[in-house]
């Protein structure tokens, strides 16, 4: 399973939630997460290129090639229900593997809930990825994703920061696909202290399916669901029991 990992394989469960990380994210971003979920729910964390086991392999630098990967890549995890949940640049990348799903036909998400990023409405190109690297360090310190200690070692630091840069170039040059709605409910989450998104633009998720919709807001800036982990695992459980094959456990 290149493109996932599973940190706690659960072959009995009847529902798969999906993760994907945010810009410079990597799997183990929600290595804590399955402890908090009901047994009858297995987390597989998605795994970009470029990172941890898949460093041998180029960052990928376009949503395109991105999504076209982890559409072939996921497909035989798709044999049970499942909900897509995605962190700031993993909400876009989600929502974009949703649409190309609902237009091949292919089995869709029971629920889409994306944190931390605007509405594809409110997209707009950014020049981050442009930068230097102390421009680029600077911005990953201000959102809190990345701790200053880590960056401020050279050899991390330079490990991190070209993946981080193609990250950066993906996000900021994507440009959202121009598709029907998604026909499966949509959930946002977002910190209300969020300084790259404001709350309007969360709720404006709601125009993008024909489906139900929801907003909650956390306590917190960008990274709010690292120190509210558990509030942030304890509201996805609740929208996963919405599922119409929401898993009973023994």
């Amino acid at each position: 399973m290149t493109w996932v990992r599973c940190y706690e394989a659960r072959p009995q469960a009847r529902l798969r939630l999906f993760c994907f990380p945010h810009a410079g994210g990597t799997a183990s971003a929600y290595r804590l997460w399955p402890p908090l979920l009901p047994a009858g729910v297995e987390m597989l964390a998605v795994q970009y290129p470029g990172r941890e086991e898949r460093f041998g392999e180029p960052a990928l630098t376009t949503m395109a090639e991105l999504v076209n990967g982890l559409v072939t890549g996921l497909r035989g995890e798709l044999d049970r229900p499942f909900v897509f949940f995605g962190h700031s640049m993993g909400a876009a990348v989600a929502y974009e593997v949703a649409l190309v799903l609902q237009r091949l036909g292919l089995p869709a998400p029971q629920r889409l809930v994306l944190s931390g990023k605007e509405a594809p409405e409110h997209v707009t190109p950014g020049a981050v990825h442009l930068r230097d690297d102390d421009g680029l360090a600077a911005e990953l310190t201000a959102l809190g994703g990345t701790g200053a200690a880590v960056l401020e070692h050279p050899e991390l630091r330079e490990l991190l920061l070209p993946i981080v840069r193609a990250d950066y170039r993906l996000i900021e040059t994507y440009q959202p696909t121009q598709a029907p709605p998604l026909t499966c409910p949509i959930t946002a989450f977002v910190g209300d202290a969020d300084p790259e998104l404001t709350i309007e633009q969360a709720r404006d998720w709601g125009r993008s399916t024909s489906g139900e919709f929801d907003l909650q807001v956390f306590p917190g800036d960008h990274f709010y669901l690292n120190d509210g982990r558990a509030q942030v695992v304890s509201a996805l459980t609740r929208r996963l029991a919405l599922a119409p094959s929401w898993p009973s456990t023994p």
